[in-house]
């Protein structure tokens, strides 16, 4: 299965020639898809208060916020430096929720500065930003007890993770807000990441509704994304069914209301759902080698270009292109790195047409937290980034590092 050649998704650009031209490895997105995952999270629930804050840790490209914001989207920032680029793009404070972990006051402070609301991750913190901002207006993230994710690292809820306030901790939770003089006027939760399961989500959403009941001064209850999509594409793997979820979230809010006495906002905060599939990390084989019983593929495509595979064990799908003749046959290899680490790897024991030196590689839905975790590690150079428009037209919407980029902050502090 050829997904972007089904998906029109180089729109007549030649993978070969896009890497001559920028570099290789790159980052490739195309418009169309970014902007159908935008409209179909935007569409998918009809309560009347529904709004979706794009969770930009999955991709920070400015034209791309740009993009989320021209359809409607919101704001959800992790850090001083994602509120920074929200607002370079046009976002107003009020359309930003900076939701993070384990804040110093400096932080806190910033987000006040800004007119920006700060969601406490513990009781603990929510006492530091009462000392920091008393009588101010707070959200307060919570565990619901229910966690996801297909590798340990990607779950936030449950039992096992730094992520919320326990329930059992309500009593202290109002405490702290009355010594403080602080309003709760909303609450949140994240329970994990790539969920397919319309079940598992709206379990947790019933226990968030269910404990929203203990506070009388919200004006939201955000009830996180997490939303996956289907990595195994050439396997067939089928989509959240994303009416029927936004069906569900809608039923659930307008009979909590009923019992609430008023009308809530009900967000959600999908990150990997709005750009994962719209982008594609294209690279080169430099070198193909037999180790023992293994065949290796040596790829331009360390983890300092794409982390997820050796961080979390991720698929991605890989497509080989080769200039000329179509690669005939298959078999069993693996796909590895420039980087001098061992857990250097984009796909172990894959199964892909017999590679060879020059072919070029195209990761597919790599446009959720491919650039964002990108590092120098080696000092390596992150690659450029291009938008092919809707229209076909080709755009770059971030350059390629150099060299100079990885000594700029480095002053020379000996005399040669």
């Amino acid at each position: 299965m050829n997904v972007t050649e089904d998906l029109n998704f180089y729109q007549g650009h030649n993978p070969h020639a896009l890497l001559r031209e920028y570099g290789s490895p790159l980052y490739v997105y195309n418009e169309r898809i970014f902007r159908e995952r935008c409209r179909e999270v935007m569409g998918m629930c009809p309560y009347s208060r529904f709004h979706v804050n794009y969770s930009i840790k999955a991709n920070t490209n400015l034209t791309l916020l740009a993009i989320a914001k021209q359809e409607g989207l919101r704001g959800e920032a992790t850090s001083p430096g994602e509120i920074e680029a929200l607002l370079a793009v046009g976002y107003k404070p009020g359309e930003i929720f900076y939701i993070t972990n384990n804040a110093s006051t400096e932080d806190m402070l910033y987000s006040v500065e800004k007119g920006i609301l700060f969601s406490a991750d513990s009781v603990s913190q929510l006492d530091r930003y009462g000392r920091a901002n008393p009588g101010g207006r707070v959200a307060v993230r919570f565990n619901p007890g229910v966690g996801s994710g297909h590798h340990d690292n990607v779950v936030t809820g449950g039992k096992k993770t730094k992520f919320g306030v326990n329930e059992e901790y309500i009593p202290q939770v109002k405490e702290v807000l009355a010594k403080h003089k602080l309003t709760i006027v909303g609450i949140n939760q994240h329970i994990g990441s790539h969920i397919l399961d319309v079940n598992i989500y709206m379990d947790s959403v019933k226990r968030m509704l269910a404990m929203a009941k203990n506070f009388d001064t919200l004006e939201f209850i955000d009830l996180g994304g997490g939303f996956g999509i289907p990595y195994h594409k050439q396997d067939g793997e089928g989509s959240l069914d994303m009416p029927a979820l936004g069906g569900a979230l809608a039923a659930f809010m307008t009979e909590f209301s009923e019992g609430y006495g008023r009308e809530l906002d009900c967000m959600i905060e999908p990150g990997r759902f709005i750009p994962a599939e719209s982008g594609v990390l294209l690279g080169t084989v430099h070198a193909v080698k037999n180790n023992a019983e293994d065949k290796y593929v040596g790829t331009d495509l360390g983890f300092t270009v794409l982390l997820r595979p050796t961080l979390y064990d991720s698929h991605h799908d890989i497509e080989v292109y080769r200039e000329g003749a179509v690669p005939g046959g298959s078999e069993k290899v693996h796909v590895v790195g420039n980087v001098c680490e061992s857990g250097d790897y984009i796909a172990r024991n894959r199964e892909l047409p017999v590679i060879e030196e020059g072919d070029a590689l195209g990761v597919l839905d790599a446009g959720a937290y491919g650039y964002s975790m990108a590092s120098t590690y080696n000092h390596r150079l992150r690659p450029a980034e291009v938008l092919i428009r809707e229209s076909g037209e080709l755009v770059l919407i971030r350059r390629r590092d150099t060299y100079a980029d990885l000594l700029r902050n480095m002053p020379h502090v000996l005399d040669s």
